[in-house]
């Protein structure tokens, strides 16, 4: 890999720009189809040392692009996964790089069979806004693992933190090994139409259906890693109040804004009310200020302020109640710049007809969905497009079972939220419409990799006993081939 040149960062890039950076990324990939386990290694050390360097900017960028996002946040849930995905892929690369051995089937033998991992050339990461650090480097870390080129189309809403990332990769990568795009919804659709060898995109469902079809044009792969209602089913038999307590403090993390966050609760019927009374208290300790407190994230935009009241409004029309949590009854209002938050609320009594049940919530807000038995929160959930995690809490092992075994989701966490997606030995992937193909550790260095089955043939074999003409000899091994 050439990682001796430094690139110049681009902050807007038209279509010719584009092709530009792509073809010349080819040129480069064709001198280097393989870079050694050694250059890997570098190329991550580079990408570790940016983050551990700039960690300060990168949160105050990320912060200055939300209004307010929690600097601690922003480590916990942003540069520490980030960080641990490049050291675990460091420790790990030289044996996902090796050949594997397979065994050759006994007719065959005693031929070897092998299959070996190699890169794909230029891949191409499309970015979302909500985790705009994560979101980069844990495909980043995949694709230089398995030795590729990358090109990397930032979130026009995040465009403080995108305009740095794009000035730090310039700082200590060739333009030929990472570039870093900066622009808009245009901008993004030139990105996808792209004829790269693999595209990775995290984002809307909505918006996934637009790239795979444009990615479709030039038959790229894809793996997109899209959203959805992710459910969080609080068993009969489970602790309710320390149920409440986890699944509140997970919605709340980046004030919902969190592709696996739970996006409503399915829990035993009549408990509604005692789940309230526990979410009161639980953001009372978390947060007990909004408005001004630092730990406390503001919604990206003010246009997304308004989609989200917009379903609040929607399901206070068709007769749902809303209890927003306000610790000291703060009044948070759309137009207000430093705040530009939403408080955490739970809506009950929701029916399927309300848009909060329809559409992904992407905020800090929570429908409680009563259930009378087991039975009956497997089939809501399975009566729903497929989600992309999933979360169970409860103690009963048979229920636990019943659960895995009978659902389909991206992911599952037992008795807490969101930490399955922290796993590096673990795939993070969707399932339908929450998405297609998976990456994280040696997932992800396979899905940026072509892994190419390998048969060795020696000098001494039985095939031609197989050959023409064909005989009594060619018969009776046939049957013993087809017995």
């Amino acid at each position: 890999m050439d990682l001796s040149q430094p690139n110049v960062a681009t902050p807007m890039n038209d279509s010719n720009t584009l092709q530009s950076k792509l073809l010349d990324a080819r040129a480069a990939y064709a001198l280097d189809r393989n870079p050694t386990v050694a250059a890997r290694r570098i190329a991550l050390e580079k990408l570790e040392q940016l983050l551990v360097k700039n960690s300060a900017e990168i949160q105050a960028a990320i912060s200055a692009d939300f209004g307010n996002r929690s600097a601690h946040e922003t480590q916990l849930l942003e540069m520490f996964p980030s960080l641990s995905a490049i050291r675990h892929a460091k420790a790990q690369v030289k044996s996902w790089m090796s050949p594997t051995r397979r065994f050759a089937s006994l007719w065959f033998m005693p031929a070897r069979t092998e299959i070996r991992a190699q890169p794909l050339g230029v891949v191409g990461i499309i970015v979302p806004w909500n985790y705009p650090l994560m979101l980069a480097v844990g495909p980043l870390v995949a694709a230089l693992a398995a030795g590729n080129r990358a090109l990397i189309k930032m979130s026009e809403f995040t465009p403080r933190f995108g305009e740095l990332f794009a000035k730090l990769i310039a700082e200590n990568f060739a333009a030929t090994h990472i570039a870093v795009i900066n622009g808009d919804a245009a901008i993004a659709r030139e990105f996808s139409a792209l004829p790269f060898d693999h595209l990775l995109f995290t984002g809307s469902t909505a918006v996934g259906r637009h790239v795979m079809h444009a990615a479709a044009e030039n038959l790229t792969p894809v793996t997109l890693e899209l959203g959805g209602k992710s459910p969080a089913i609080i068993g009969p038999e489970a602790d309710l109040a320390e149920a409440a307590q986890k699944i509140i403090f997970g919605k709340c993390l980046n004030a919902g804004q969190t592709c696996i966050a739970p996006d409503y609760v399915l829990l035993p019927r009549g408990t509604e009310a005692e789940f309230i009374e526990v979410a009161k208290t639980t953001v009372a300790a978390l947060y007990p200020t909004l408005a001004h407190n630092a730990d406390y994230t503001s919604i990206i935009n003010a246009r997304h302020v308004v989609r989200l009241q917009n379903y609040l409004v929607d399901a206070a029309s068709k007769g749902a109640s809303i209890t927003p949590i306000s610790p000291a009854n703060e009044q948070l209002d759309v137009d207000n710049q430093i705040a530009q938050k939403i408080a955490p609320t739970i809506v009950y009594g929701v029916t399927e007809n309300m848009t909060v049940m329809q559409e992904e919530i992407f905020g800090p807000i929570l429908p409680l969905v009563p259930y009378d038995s087991i039975d009956t929160a497997i089939r809501y959930v399975n009566e729903h497009p497929r989600p992309l995690a999933l979360y169970y809490f409860g103690r009963d092992s048979q229920n636990i079972e019943r659960v895995l075994s009978e659902t389909v989701a991206g992911g599952v966490t037992i008795n807490e939220t969101l930490l399955h997606i922290s796993q590096d030995e673990l795939p993070f992937g969707g399932v339908g419409p929450s998405g297609m193909g998976a990456y994280h550790g040696k997932f992800g260095f396979d899905t940026f990799s072509k892994l190419k089955p390998v048969f060795r043939q020696p000098k001494l074999n039985g095939l031609n006993l197989l050959k023409p003409p064909y005989g009594k000899r060619v018969e009776k091994m046939l049957k013993l081939l087809l017995k």
